[in-house]
């Protein structure tokens, strides 16, 4: 059994922590070898913080259909967050193909993160 002293702050830090949105802040491609590249991920980023934000309004409020669908939705959130990752990556090695496949990977899992947050219970 977890001892009630650390359980309690230990519960209260998730739950901060869990609730800071993590945002892609402004870059300056001016200086990077290929700015273009790199300005495509940097919006991808602002899609998947957007999704972030219209699911958290969701689940805040108490919208979102159901826990499964809740689930499902993390877990879109969750893989889109990855393949921002996995394209920065692409983008620092020149792939551009693979930076146009993780980007358009990333739109598909926002925006069915985004329509499971406005389905609305029933």
């Amino acid at each position: 059994m977890i001892d009630a002293k650390i359980l309690l702050p230990g519960m209260f830090l998730i739950a901060l922590l869990g609730a800071s949105p993590l945002r892609a802040d402004p870059i300056d491609t001016t200086r990077h070898p290929q700015p273009d590249k790199i300005q495509t991920v940097h919006e991808a980023e602002h899609d998947v913080d957007q999704a972030w934000e219209v699911y958290h309004r969701a689940a805040l409020g108490g919208t979102v259909a159901s826990p499964a669908l809740q689930a499902d939705i993390e877990q879109h959130l969750h893989e889109a967050r990855t393949l921002v990752t996995q394209a920065q990556e692409a983008a620092e090695r020149g792939d551009e193909r693979q930076v146009q496949s993780f980007v358009s990977q990333v739109k598909i899992h926002t925006t069915k993160a985004i329509e499971g947050s406005k389905e609305q219970k029933k």
